[in-house]
């Protein structure tokens, strides 16, 4: 569904990516995992097309993507939701979710799709994706988009950041439904055990490296070696 060959990425002469090869399933729900600095939200960058490899092929459902645009990528079916949520002036969330969908939907469909996040529909609908609305808002809003769109390979970069833990708690229980519900991949980029502990498998990345890639078997030493300094972990 998913390969990567021999990628690697530097910036600012720093290695990020060291040679990563790697192959992901379709329907399978997998939690990249590792301490900060060690790569991981590179590398889904680079799946999405934000930032190019240095060298290395991806492919994607036999067809190889690596020189493809972030707008050819979305079309053949890949989404990413940001650590840190992007602000639509004058966009509202019903308009949102309409281009996530790439279609006209009801208002009904949308409440549907907002209900499944947390957010009371009559209240969200109308309002504009701007700062007027918290950190725990638009995460949730993001990815609201990305069950709208509903893409082939859906990736979501720390979706605890920065978040409350209601809304922490809320978001484990949505992608808990994604995992089940979607048949395509999903990649969630994250330290916390709340969300490990879904994982079909869980990739392991140390130095630009992937260093494990393993089951529920691997939780232990990963919370005890890998959780960044001053981080919480929702158990």
């Amino acid at each position: 569904m998913l390969e990567l060959k021999n990628i690697c990425f530097t910036a600012d002469g720093k290695t990020i990516l060291d040679n990563i090869n790697l192959k992901l399933d379709i329907k399978k729900f997998y939690v990249i995992t590792g301490q900060n600095g060690s790569g991981k939200s590179t590398l889904a960058k680079i799946i999405m097309g934000i930032e190019k490899p240095d060298s290395g092929v991806i492919i994607f459902n036999g067809i190889n993507i690596t020189d493809k645009s972030i707008t050819e990528r979305a079309k053949l079916g890949i989404g990413f939701a940001f650590q840190s949520p992007a602000l639509f002036k004058g966009i509202t969330v019903y308009d949102l979710l309409n281009i996530a969908k790439g279609k006209k939907i009801n208002k009904k469909e949308a409440c549907s799709i907002l209900s499944k996040v947390g957010l009371c529909a009559s209240e969200y609908i109308e309002r504009e994706v701007n700062n007027s609305l918290s950190g725990g808002e638009l995460k949730r809003i993001e990815i609201a988009s990305i069950i709208a769109k509903n893409p082939v390979l859906a990736m979501f970069d720390e979706p605890e950041a920065g978040i409350d833990l209601w809304s922490f708690q809320n978001l484990t229980e949505v992608f808990k439904e994604i995992g089940a519900s979607s048949k395509g991949t999903t990649i969630v980029i994250s330290h916390q055990e709340r969300i490990l502990n879904i994982a079909d498998q869980i990739i392991l990345m140390e130095n630009g490296k992937i260093k494990k890639i393993g089951g529920q078997d691997m939780m232990k030493s990963i919370l005890k070696t890998n959780c960044p300094k001053g981080a919480k972990v929702y158990e």
